[in-house]
């Protein structure tokens, strides 16, 4: 019914709407401006609207905020404005349905193709079954992965998704440049691949293959200005926690270090943006009962509340949770509850995990980062100690978690919340405890470690932290300053 009551415009008009257009203009993230675009750009000649007669590349859409279903909420500190422009909390509608899962789907194929088409001039993958090409005809497709395998004659073979259908498509091994690209593939990422069909029609060779990725913007972004320090994984609470570099760290940002070089930096502080993991929290492995200091999980954010408590009024301070945080476990995590927010400064602010926030005019998209482990375990080339090339793959794909069911629990929301729709100025990530800092096409990515020593779980898989290291950045130029404490 509801499906019907989009589509009216169009039946109202005179057409006739092919099931598979039907179901590609209702899973669009805004199918009424895609309607009043198809009535103004069909051709005379149509009667019957298939996904063919819908002209994406001329689609031009004024992409509004894709998450909130509130207004953006701002703090009170005029001197240092925030306002929390995407974020989870009070807007989940999850409770595990079918349909939500295919809704999540279509809505992540939707936008992030969107990103590709200006790119990629690509077909319904319906309309290539039984089709013999000329050869030499190159032919695009813009899908979701839904297989990946190798053949016994080492190629790769890749099965993609549209709304459609699906289709395989063959990244022969004999094809170098080609090939290295698809070793970065993962499960559910949304591309584009440009190629050749098999005599038979029933394979893509692959000769191109394009990702949603950022603009080409450099750094030529306005900021605004002061400092902003990045920090993650605190831990309180466990016994490894580093209780000593952390007095220090608080010494510095109440501004009576006796150091002059981080007075100066202390006093032009404006914001503190925490990644999650401010406490060990309990209950999160095997175990961990033998490894905390603060075994009640209340306690441990009584104390880290009485350190953040300290910091000075005109420090604006934004705090999400992590995986050890007493949030769902679920992906998107919504802010922290009442009872925990209330230990709290008022003049603190919560937000989601993940969350887009304004700094007074400088985007920061915070992540606490746990999909970093599924992109480690899936793409060769990573590792733990260069957590900003995992990041990386998580803007070239304007997605920050793209495998679903692995090691990373998400909800399916209508709205995929892990889309990056907006172009950020920082991505500030944590969770896996080591330092990256890297520029990227005008992004600032980030990863702020840890303030807990190497545990036992990480000695035994053999994750060497690098804590007490602390990312300041200039917000007018962006660039980053490293602090050891």
């Amino acid at each position: 019914m509801q499906e019907m009551s989009l589509l009216s415009d169009l039946l109202e008009a005179g057409y006739q709407v092919s099931p598979q257009a039907a179901e590609l203009i209702t899973s669009h993230n805004n199918p009424r401006a895609l309607i009043n675009h198809i009535l103004g750009s069909v051709d005379d000649s149509v009667f019957v609207i298939d996904v063919e007669d819908i002209d994406f590349t001329g689609f031009e859409e004024v992409r509004e905020a894709e998450i909130p279903c509130k207004e953006p909420v701002a703090n009170t500190n005029s001197a240092n404005p925030i306002s929390v422009l995407c974020d989870i909390t009070d807007c989940s509608t999850c409770v595990g349905e079918y349909m939500e899962f295919v809704q999540y789907f279509r809505n992540r194929y939707s936008r992030l193709s969107e990103m590709i088409r200006g790119r990629v001039n690509a077909r319904p993958m319906e309309s290539l079954k039984g089709n013999r090409r000329v050869p030499g005809d190159e032919i695009s497709i813009i899908g979701m992965v839904s297989e990946i395998k190798n053949t016994s004659n080492g190629h790769r073979l890749v099965r993609f998704e549209d709304p459609t259908g699906s289709f395989q498509v063959l990244f022969s091994m004999n094809d170098k440049d080609i090939y290295e690209q698809s070793n970065k593939l993962v499960l559910d990422d949304v591309v584009g691949v440009s190629g050749n069909l098999t005599n038979d029609g029933k394979l893509l060779i692959a000769k191109k293959l394009v990702f949603p990725d950022l603009p080409n913007m450099g750094l030529s972004k306005n900021g605004s200005q002061g400092k902003a320090l990045f920090i993650s994984d605190v831990h309180i609470g466990s016994n490894t926690f580093l209780q000593e570099q952390w007095d220090d760290f608080m010494t510095f940002v109440t501004r009576q270090s006796e150091n002059p070089d981080l007075n100066k930096i202390a006093q032009q502080l404006r914001y503190i943006v925490v990644a999650g993991d401010i406490v060990d929290g309990v209950g999160i492995y095997p175990g961990q009962e033998e490894e905390l200091t603060i075994p009640d999980i209340y306690d441990q954010y009584e104390e880290i509340a009485h350190y953040f408590n300290q910091i000075p009024s005109d420090i604006t301070v934004v705090i999400g949770p992590g995986n050890h945080d007493a949030v769902r476990q679920a992906e998107p995590q919504p802010t922290f509850p009442e009872r925990i927010r209330k230990m709290f400064d008022p003049r603190i602010k919560f937000v989601g995990n993940p969350a887009l926030v304004d700094l007074d005019g400088v985007l920061v998209l915070m992540y606490h980062g746990r999909s970093i482990d599924d992109f480690v375990a899936s793409i060769q080339g990573l590792s733990y100690s260069e957590p900003e090339k995992a990041m990386l793959e998580m803007v070239k794909r304007r997605h920050l978690s793209p495998t679903y069911g692995s090691r990373v629990s998400i909800a399916p929301e209508k709205t995929d919340h892990f889309v990056i729709d907006h172009i950020p100025d920082i991505l500030h990530c944590g969770h896996v405890h080591t330092v990256g800092v890297k520029q990227y096409r005008g992004t600032l990515l980030i990863n702020s470690g840890t303030w807990q020593d190497q545990t036992e779980f990480q000695k035994r898989v053999n994750v060497v932290p690098e804590p007490a290291r602390v990312p300041v950045v200039d917000l007018a130029t962006f660039q980053p300053t490293m602090l050891q404490f």
